[in-house]
């Protein structure tokens, strides 16, 4: 057989056509690195489409019928072939041990009832849901053997929430339980009789908001807050050391009286600091934010000074500090006179999964969060409408990649869309072409964000700085230094606690927390492959689940299921 020349074939990669030297006679594997040579593609990445599917390191190269000009389809990335990791063997999940298993899976551990319990197990789950607080417990050095009863406490919580992060079991809060009811008697009640849902009669079905409230009062007065800028380090300004419920639980209204009665009486002015927001749910209440208002702007009566007898007066409370982590109550649970029995109103209010609280703010408040509370909902608009560009580009690509796969199976569909649909002037055996460019991932970065544009991993990570840049540039100098405060007015919803059943001292309560995803840890994920829909985790005492965020939606209230009683609402900030 005589020696075969070589031939000018094309190969066309990401759009562009390379010129190849090809032997019709020679290996398959020297054809595969002229075309490495020349676009940057390892052989060990490159698909190169033939008739019959792919190019392999043993085809036989005679039986191809190559022709000069023939077209060749590359797919493949360049770049350097990765390298073997570094550091310890991987090991295997079912090789890990408790501790490790929890932390690989991220699995949340559930609270085992110990008797009419799920009252406080609802509430240590949503509590949980607080990241700095756990730093700050971890930085708490009390031990259960203190006299103060609040530092056992707070040595308590402690010790089990380390203890629910190193299990994927549900774990019992015994000694948390135990000490909690030393220390408030009242959660040691006996119930009068009968079952409430959990085995016999014993200790009573207690209120979740009155539990929440005692936890918050210990922590208060035994917790230390976090430094500024120093995440997990305790503030080390001895006995003037801030307190973490103060930073970041704990707001303070502008309390103003005044009455319709005594015109010319001044007005009194007065702080208040809270740690819960009150829902009044009346007649009209129809969602939280009326409910909310409600109860900032109330009548009471108190002797006048002016008038020396009693008048009505018009109380307006406003926001003047917004704490990093807001608690809302929804007041369902009220005393009946003419039966002397505790009553649930089961009326349907329904709650916001992103709150705008600005309706709640004192002028001076309202003026200093304007700009930064503009800054965020325009960032955020942005944000989500490049979700949705990459999103849609993921989908084509995907959809791209599927009728590659179609079309390889079939040469004759190949070499048909190589020519707009035309049959190319080659021989039926030739090799197929094709026009489909390489996915937007293996696309060169691009420096512009114009709009429209999939922007690389490292493009959006860089705005997303620049955004963080922008936003903390708009925030108030007062504002700026109050460390754990709220900077914008906006909050997203993070935890509830719900009552279940129409008994108010009876039912039970069941905790919903948002589900992070595990690259608000790793980093990058969630900003380019952040999940549509949102999930939550369902805490109903020792079980675990999982729910779509429609769910969490329909716990709005109107009958004797799951019903919204506390509610927990992040403050809002761009990262």
């Amino acid at each position: 057989m005589p020696k075969m020349s070589s031939i000018a074939v094309k190969v066309k990669h990401n759009g562009v056509v390379h010129d190849v030297s090809l032997n019709p006679a020679g290996p398959a594997a020297e054809f595969k690195d002229a075309i490495y040579q020349l676009t940057g593609v390892p052989v060990e990445r490159q698909k190169v489409m033939i008739k019959g599917g792919m190019l392999k390191d043993d085809t036989d190269m005679t039986k191809l019928g190559a022709r000069p000009g023939q077209t060749f389809m590359l797919i493949g990335t360049a770049g350097p072939l990765p390298t073997a990791p570094t550091g310890p063997p991987p090991k295997f999940l079912e090789d890990l041990d408790d501790s490790d298993l929890a932390l690989a899976m991220r699995t949340k551990a559930g609270l085992n009832n110990l008797g009419n319990t799920c009252y406080l197990n609802s509430t240590l789950q949503v509590l949980r849901a607080i990241p700095e607080l756990q730093e700050s417990l971890n930085n708490f050095k009390g031990t259960l053997a203190e006299a103060d009863g609040e530092k056992r406490l707070t040595a308590a919580l402690r010790d089990l929430y380390k203890d629910m992060s190193t299990t994927t079991e549900a774990f019992p809060p015994l000694a948390f339980l135990t000490i909690l009811r030393q220390v408030a008697p009242q959660f040691a009640e006996m119930a009068s009789g009968g079952d409430h849902g959990h085995g016999p009669a014993g200790y009573a079905q207690q209120d979740a908001e009155e539990v929440w409230v005692r936890i918050i009062n210990a922590l208060q007065n035994s917790l230390k807050g976090l430094a500024p800028g120093q995440a997990g380090e305790a503030s080390a300004q001895g006995g003037d050391a801030s307190r973490f419920v103060e930073q970041y639980m704990t707001g303070r209204m502008i309390v103003k009286r005044s009455t319709a009665e005594a015109p010319e009486e001044e007005p009194t002015f007065s702080e208040d600091r809270f740690s819960v927001l009150q829902c009044n749910i009346s007649g009209t209440t129809n969602e939280m934010t009326s409910g909310i208002l409600d109860s900032l702007n109330q009548q009471l009566e108190k002797n006048s000074p002016t008038l020396n007898r009693s008048a009505v007066y018009d109380e307006t409370r406003r926001i003047d500090r917004l704490p990093a982590y807001l608690a809302t109550h929804f007041v369902r649970f009220y005393w009946r006179r003419d039966i002397n029995k505790k009553t649930k109103i089961m009326r349907k209010v329904k709650f916001p999964f992103n709150l705008d609280v600005t309706p709640f703010l004192s002028d001076d408040l309202k003026g200093k969060l304007s700009k930064t509370h503009a800054k965020v909902i325009a960032i955020e608009k942005e944000r989500d409408e490049r979700v949705k560009i990459r999103r849609k580009a993921k989908a084509k690509r995907e959809e791209a990649m599927k009728s590659d796969a179609n079309r390889s199976a079939d040469p004759k569909s190949l070499a048909s869309a190589s020519t707009g649909g035309v049959e190319a002037p080659a021989p039926a055996d030739a090799m197929a072409v094709d026009t489909t460019e390489e996915p937007m991932a293996n696309a060169a970065p691009s420096s512009s964000s114009a709009p429209g544009q999939v922007l690389t991993e490292e493009e959006e990570v860089k705005l997303r700085a620049q955004e963080a840049d922008e936003v903390r540039a708009t925030v108030h100098p007062d504002l700026l230094n109050d460390h754990g405060c709220n900077t914008s007015a906006l909050y997203e919803l993070v935890g509830i606690v719900t009552h279940k059943g129409a008994a108010a001292d009876a039912g039970h309560y069941i905790s919903w927390v948002r589900k992070e995803q595990e690259s608000d840890v790793e980093g990058v994920q969630r900003i380019l492959d952040a999940p549509a829909e949102q999930e939550w985790y369902k805490f109903d005492d020792d079980r675990v689940s999982t729910v779509s965020k429609d769910k969490i939606a329909s716990l709005d209230g109107g009958g004797e299921d799951s019903v919204a009683y506390i509610l927990l609402y992040r403050s809002k900030e761009i990262k």
